[in-house]
């Protein structure tokens, strides 16, 4: 989709919508929040997952600021519902009333409200971390609301260039995704002032102490979803290999993904499902040696900054943002193939590899850990979130 395919499509939409906002704005000035917020974060919603834990830690960077929390899409888990209690915000979840498209219109009124709320404040904030609602109010606040914009993925650059013109900061948690907006806008002849929004900020983690774990057998995990993307299949397959192989490791999974495992290799697997004390993920993260992701597409996943500052091997496809942050036979390994086949093949070879260069993995995880600590700290993190959030 072009540029300015996108604006006409959300031009068309706001002229259609018109007069359900209008009705949701005069709702919003007869029933006013009765707690008073300059800052409004929107975010999808409190379930499991890496964006997700990034948008508890901004929360966190800035919540003697008590900003307002908006959800807007229908949960999975809201496993993480809690820890977004945890930093004090205030929180209205929407999902019910919006995220339905056989009552669309209904999002189009609640578009009215939630833009009548942030005009009645001086110079509102406005952040958006990966939720399609907040790309939807943007036409509709006023034009002195500092309007900012966090993506993870280029999956919604297409979708997102609509509003370009209404965000005055769009962040970005890797490089890859950054340089592919700014292709986008080479292509679609956009002025310099669109470039010099464009803003690239690493996400963070905790980072212990480094700390050398040897296990007898190489521990293999894999954390995450069982969306299709990952491709949780690859690494069934790959452990499947290995147990024929009779070689000494074991794999690990952790997350959503009981249904894709198959019956015969979770006889010789740990499947720890969703685990939802932080100590204790912690834990499983220290005790293993490898983090295996076949992903098909990637930002950059929080639980590979988890690994590299706890100095284990990430062993990934070499997809999107990974190889701006892994550096082949360096501080993890990269997996170059493309086909699904060929995948396992090399994911199978790279294990039998650090099976048998022991200290191949002892150099890949201090690499590992030492760019972590330069890379991933939440002391810089927090300063600059800051920065563009309470420096209004």
């Amino acid at each position: 989709m072009t540029y300015r395919s996108a604006v006409l499509k959300r031009n068309i939409e706001l002229i259609l919508m018109f007069p359900f906002v209008f009705l949701g704005k005069i709702a919003g000035k007869l029933f006013p929040l009765k707690t008073k917020h300059h800052i409004f974060l929107f975010f999808p919603s409190g379930d499991i997952g890496g964006s997700v834990k990034v948008n508890i830690d901004i929360t966190w960077c800035i919540k003697d600021q008590r900003p307002l929390i908006i959800f807007s899409k229908k949960p999975r888990n809201n496993q993480f519902r809690s820890l977004f209690e945890a930093q004090g915000a205030q929180i209205i979840d929407l999902h019910k009333y919006i995220d339905n498209k056989l009552y669309h219109f209904v999002n189009f009124f609640f578009r009215g409200v939630i833009s009548s709320w942030i005009n009645k404040v001086n110079r509102p904030v406005v952040f958006g971390g990966e939720s399609l609602f907040f790309y939807k109010i943007l036409p509709h606040v006023k034009k002195e609301t500092k309007k900012i914009e966090l993506c993870h993925l280029n999956t919604w650059i297409d979708f997102s260039q609509a509003f370009a013109k209404y965000i005055d900061i769009r962040i970005f948690s890797t490089p890859k995704i950054k340089r592919d907006v700014e292709h986008q806008y080479r292509r679609n002849n956009l002025p310099q002032s669109f470039f010099d929004r464009l803003l690239f900020i690493d996400n963070k983690v905790d980072i212990p102490s480094f700390k050398e774990v040897t296990n007898n057998i190489l521990q293999v995990i894999y954390v995450g979803r069982g969306a299709p993307q990952k491709r949780v299949h690859l690494i069934a397959e790959i452990a499947r290999q290995m147990h024929k192989m009779e070689r000494p490791v074991h794999f690990s999974f952790v997350g959503d993904v009981e249904h894709i495992i198959p019956e015969d290799v979770k006889q010789y697997s740990t499947l720890y499902g969703q685990i939802k004390d932080e100590k204790k993920l912690h834990e499983v993260y220290s005790n293993s040696d490898v983090l295996l992701l076949t992903s098909a597409y990637e930002g950059l996943p929080i639980v590979v900054m988890d690994m590299m500052a706890r100095g284990k091997v990430i062993i990934s496809t070499a997809v999107d943002g990974i190889p701006d942050y892994i550096s082949h036979e360096k501080n993890g390994l990269l997996i170059t193939e493309t086909d699904e086949n060929k995948i396992v093949h090399q994911g199978v070879e790279l294990l039998d590899r650090l099976i048998g260069e022991p200290s191949l993995k002892k150099q890949i995880g201090i690499e590992s850990y030492q760019y972590a600590v330069k890379h991933f700290s939440g002391e810089t993190f927090c300063e600059t979130y800051r920065q563009i959030l309470v420096n209004r």
